[in-house]
């Protein structure tokens, strides 16, 4: 373990639905380079998570959506999964809590399906991002630029397309997370 992100809380923002390994391995890169991590979602108890579409193992949440601010965090890590951010951009406090991180210029990493959550947040104007291919047409309909590549970095923004991206997400990740707030960020 190293200590990389020594006195750093990051939250993972996840509901059931998630795809297990785009929760699971940035959770260990970040909590292996010393952050503290924290699982948010919209109800306590667990949230179940998926391999592609078979269920996976349940996780134990440790904040609730009503219970947290991004003041709380030095940045956040958006899962994907399909069910996962379609439920939860309909909860306006999690479209909130994603929103002010990027107005506090705090870093933010999502994959695959979890950009949908920036295009809910109205985050994704004037940037270069990619996600899940499927998610293009919703991305520039919002205003940004989708690119075909295994990990996109934008002003503290990091995004990857899929699982066999998580290696390069994973270590930009951490890197984002390591730098810290990013004046341009903002929305």
């Amino acid at each position: 373990m190293s200590n990389q992100l020594q006195n750093r809380k990051i939250a993972f923002l996840a509901t059931d639905g998630f795809e297990q390994v785009e929760l699971t391995q940035p959770w260990d890169a970040v909590k292996n380079a010393g952050a503290t991590v924290e699982l948010v979602s919209l109800e306590s108890g667990q949230i179940q998570g998926f391999n592609h579409t078979d269920k996976g193992d349940k996780f134990d949440v440790d904040k609730t959506i009503d219970d947290v601010t991004a003041s709380d965090y030095n940045g956040l890590v958006l899962p994907g999964g399909v069910h996962n951010p379609d439920t939860l951009r309909t909860n306006k406090k999690a479209v909130a809590f994603v929103r002010d991180f990027f107005e506090q210029g705090k870093p933010v990493s999502a994959i695959c399906h979890g950009s949908w959550m920036l295009v809910e947040a109205d985050v994704v104007s004037g940037r270069t991002l990619t996600s899940w291919p499927s998610l293009q047409t919703d991305i520039e309909n919002a205003g940004g630029q989708w690119v075909d590549k295994e990990v996109v970095v934008d002003n503290g923004l990091t995004t990857s397309r899929n699982p066999d991206d998580l290696d390069a997400f994973c270590a930009k990740t951490v890197e984002e997370f390591c730098e810290g707030e990013h004046e341009k960020q903002a929305a």
